[in-house]
């Protein structure tokens, strides 16, 4: 993992997720994760980009 990936994990998951998968139920579900919680978009963030 880049630290560019790292960082923007932390930051913008929805991001990250768009960067590493594109447009999918993966986004989708990063997206809805940080609306309910920074802490659980973070986390989905950095297994979909493991």
């Amino acid at each position: 993992m880049s630290l560019l990936t790292i960082i923007l994990n932390i930051l913008l998951p929805p991001l990250s997720v768009f960067m590493q998968k594109g447009l999918g139920s993966a986004f989708l579900i990063s997206i809805l994760l940080t609306i309910i919680g920074w802490i659980p978009g973070v986390i989905h963030a950095f297994i979909v980009t493991d």
